[in-house]
């Protein structure tokens, strides 16, 4: 069973484009989300105390480093209330990181992650709960069984980013197109300019010609 809600953030400043916080029921869930996760996840986890997994989708291009304050806010509210311990305790300490940041190695227990770079990893202190954050949040929860639909999520996913950076290679290819094609013209316009100022000075030269052209000479 995977948990998700949807966070407008503690300000409502996401009222118009909720993003998705996820988290699975058990270990088993966990494994499931590690291993289907998105490279726009950041990972929600209470440090140095069994919780949940929570997950923050992100839009494209938004950095994991760069969360805004009321967003991360009840990522962190909704990690320490589905912590056992660390729901009953104040002033705990909530870590976070990107997903692809997380390293699995043989001999873990289900659920169990490490890091592969510990600089990546951001704290966020929580002094209390905060159950106006958690009630919201609750109410937009919905329930989805089995890992089908991690899949068909992580495939569409990927088939969509391979096709956004196929299309920005082809506008990119045809913003090269144009840059040759100006350079080219700019370069055949120069060219034209020389060969009209050649023919000016060459019917100049010719007038001039003809104008010191003295009929008497004709008598020599």
């Amino acid at each position: 069973m995977v948990y998700y809600f949807k966070s407008i953030g503690s300000d409502h400043s996401f009222e118009s484009s909720p993003r998705f916080i996820y988290m699975g029921a058990d270990k088993l869930e966990n494994e499931d989300l590690i291993k289907y996760g998105h490279e726009e996840d950041v990972w929600f986890h209470v440090d140095n105390l069994s919780s949940a997994h929570v997950y923050l989708r992100l839009e494209q291009g938004e950095k994991w480093d760069e969360i805004p304050e009321p967003l991360l806010w009840d990522c962190a509210q909704l990690t320490k209330a589905n912590s056992i311990e660390g729901n009953k305790r104040d002033n705990i300490t909530v870590i976070y990181t990107p997903w692809s940041n997380l390293k699995r190695t043989k001999g873990m227990a289900d659920g169990e992650v490490s890091f592969k770079n510990h600089k990546k990893v951001k704290k966020i202190h929580i002094q209390v709960r905060e159950n106006s954050i958690i009630n919201r949040l609750k109410k937009t929860r919905e329930e989805i069984k089995g890992r089908n639909h991690l899949i068909e999520a992580k495939n569409n996913r990927d088939k969509e980013y391979t096709q956004k950076l196929l299309n920005l290679k082809k506008q990119q290819k045809l913003k090269d197109e144009e840059e040759k094609k100006k350079i080219a013209d700019e370069k055949k316009r120069k060219e034209t300019l020389y060969d009209d100022l050649f023919d000016d000075e060459e019917i100049n030269k010719s007038s001039n010609q003809k104008r010191m052209y003295d009929p008497e000479d004709d008598f020599w």
